[in-house]
């Protein structure tokens, strides 16, 4: 469900505190701190106005997501984040009338345990005896049930309780030309509707994914930062294709790209129009497919009789990149390994000057040397640059005032990425400006290993991410070591870096979708330290068909082509742990990296010295 989301449909519960499933899952409460934000008046605006006899609630749910279920949202969508403080981008909040409680998992528990003041409960969700928000919501609802309470639509609440609340974004929207994405919309939609009736009783979809709806309409926005989409619905159906736009956007060129065949509508006109079609539908046996990710407002709209809830075929055909898509996404990722080599370059000499660089200045400079490729755009995530022990925390952003000084005598965390025309990309590199210790080097090590056994792993036709997961950790595992994130996420094509349905990780939903070409995937083993230091290796790959010397049960095999080509750093290697195999793979490594990158760099520029001093045999 989606509940409390998007601006349209939120929603409250009653909740009885004494239940024992709620006491036995609270594992930390937040402290005041100097980074914490302090939510009591808040929390108490909110609780007078669930008290209020105009709503008469005692719980609300508050996710992070808004109501077109997006990961990373625009400013106004901000909810959780300005009810409870944590800014990180997964999680989701429940105030009653007499407590408040986080659910997050273990990308965030260090940020939360400093951004959470003593108003909030954290649930580390992913520990022992501590469910994910998912598992507690759908035991809640069965409690509820039993006294006779449940789910209750009410307007979103922390909207009228935010004072200063940003308005909702409405920026130009670009179109793309077949040059980028290697097919037209028509073709689009018209494959679409093909998927869809092949499904018995299906007579159209409703698409409320922002990403899906900029890929199948060949169109880019900026209205969510870091996203290239726009604020849109979509209707499909065997006759009719609807798209509602906020006004603002609508330009000509807009409307000469989408051409007769798309009606354009009024972005807020989406659930007036699903009203009617609910009760128009020309074959009371057929639905509309609603994908799993709508909001409940959408759902209520249509009618429950008339939803079909099912994964959205868009995403799967979004996920399977064409020739020209895949050419793009090589071609964006040698640019980009030219900048943050630039980078790393700059960044030891000035270390190396004794000049005094905190964490933002780092991120600014590297986004400079972006900037200076070709059909750059902007980032794909905000850059993690972190030094020392703000290395461990695994989704940090560094911001003036309080970004660390970069310490050139601890480790150095980099992840960060860019959106290009032609592509998206995704990259952390774990360097040291002097001497690593000899744990951090075997930590590194162990990290090394998993992210080669990914790279290397040739599999059946039918495998998943899930599948694979164990061989990013078997390495760490040896020497007790692990780390709370997935090993990787599937990465659009000029769209938002995170992308499913597919990925590599202990998740049961990674089990669902099979890896197969054209697919992207990122391979970012880790290990952190609370308090000392975190380690990360990211490159992005593209699933390929590979040849194998037999096919068992007829079946083909598939390995993976890596597209990212910034040295790994030889200094933090512990050689001793390598089997020659693994020693091979670094040198051809390092080998690609200075063929491929070395004619994207300046002669005689320090980029192109540190890529030659990197890029060694070891």
């Amino acid at each position: 469900m989606t509940a409390g989301g998007g601006s349209q449909l939120p929603t409250a519960l009653s909740v009885r505190h004494s239940s024992p499933f709620f006491a036995q899952s609270i594992r930390w409460i937040g402290s005041s701190t100097s980074t914490a934000t302090d939510t009591t008046e808040r929390i108490q605006r909110l609780r007078d106005l669930m008290q209020s006899s105009q709503y008469g609630v005692t719980a609300f749910i508050i996710p992070s997501e808004d109501a077109h279920h997006s990961e990373y949202v625009a400013g106004c969508d901000e909810r959780r984040a300005y009810i409870s403080g944590f800014i990180g981008s997964a999680g989701l909040a429940i105030v009653s009338l007499d407590s408040a409680t986080l659910f997050t998992d273990g990308r965030y528990f260090l940020q939360a345990s400093q951004q959470l003041d003593s108003n909030w409960t954290l649930m580390k969700s992913g520990l022992p005896g501590v469910p994910t928000w998912q598992e507690y919501l759908v035991k809640l609802e069965a409690e509820l049930s039993k006294v006779g309470s449940s789910l209750v639509p009410v307007p979103n609440l922390v909207d009228l309780i935010w004072n200063e609340r940003p308005s909702r974004p409405a920026r130009k929207i670009m179109t793309l030309s077949t040059t980028t994405t290697g097919k037209n919309h028509i073709t689009k939609i018209q494959e679409l509707r093909q998927e869809l009736e092949k499904k018995t009783g299906i007579a159209g979809c409703v698409i409320s994914s922002l990403d899906e709806i900029a890929w199948l309409f060949n169109m880019r926005g900026s209205d969510v930062h870091c996203n290239p989409v726009f604020f849109a619905y979509a209707i499909v159906t065997q006759h009719d294709t609807l798209l509602y736009l906020q006004q603002e956007s609508v330009s000509k060129e807009v409307r000469e790209h989408l051409g007769s065949a798309v009606q354009i509508k009024s972005y807020e006109a989406i659930y007036d129009d699903l009203k009617v079609l609910s009760e128009t539908l020309w074959d009371k046996e057929q639905g509309i497919l609603l994908g799993t990710s709508a909001n409940l407002a959408l759902s209520m709209a249509l009618g429950k009789e008339n939803v079909l809830g099912a994964r959205s075929p868009i995403m799967d055909a979004k996920a399977i990149k064409n020739e020209t898509e895949m050419e793009g996404m090589r071609s964006c990722h040698l640019r980009d390994a030219a900048a943050v080599i630039n980078y790393f370059a700059w960044l030891e000499e000035q270390l190396n000057n004794g000049a005094e660089l905190d964490e933002a200045d780092g991120a600014e400079r590297l986004q400079h040397f972006r900037a200076e490729q070709e059909r750059f755009v902007g980032p794909s995530f905000d850059t993690i640059s972190s030094t020392g022990p703000n290395g461990a925390i695994i989704h940090y952003k560094p911001e003036k005032p309080t970004a660390a000084r970069i310490d050139p005598s601890q480790i150095y965390l980099c992840d960060s990425g860019a959106q290009y025309l032609d592509g998206t990309t995704d990259i952390t590199r774990t360097l040291h400006f002097q001497t690593p210790t000899d744990h951090e080097k075997r930590c590194f090590t162990r990290v090394l290993q998993g992210h080669i056994a990914i790279d290397s792993i040739v599999f059946p036709h039918g495998t998943t991410g899930y599948l694979l997961d164990i061989l990013s950790r078997r390495a760490l595992w040896s020497d007790g070591l692990d780390f709370r994130h997935g090993t990787g996420h599937g990465v659009g094509a000029f769209l938002n870096v995170h992308e499913g349905p597919q990925g590599c990780g202990p998740r049961l939903a990674y089990n669902e979708v099979a890896l197969v070409p054209g697919m992207t995937l990122t391979n970012e083993p880790g290990y952190y330290e609370d308090g000392r230091f975190g380690i990360r290796i990211e490159n992005v790959l593209l699933v390929r068909k590979v040849e194998t010397r037999h096919q068992f049960g007829n079946k083909e095999h598939y390995g993976f082509e890596h597209i990212t080509f910034v040295p790994i750093q030889s200094k933090m290697i512990e050689k001793s742990l390598l089997s020659k195999a693994e020693v091979e793979w670094i040198n051809r490594y390092h080998a690609e990296c200075l063929e491929k990158v070395a004619p994207y760099l300046k002669k005689g520029s320090s980029g192109l010295r540190w890529l030659e001093r990197e890029a060694v045999y070891i």
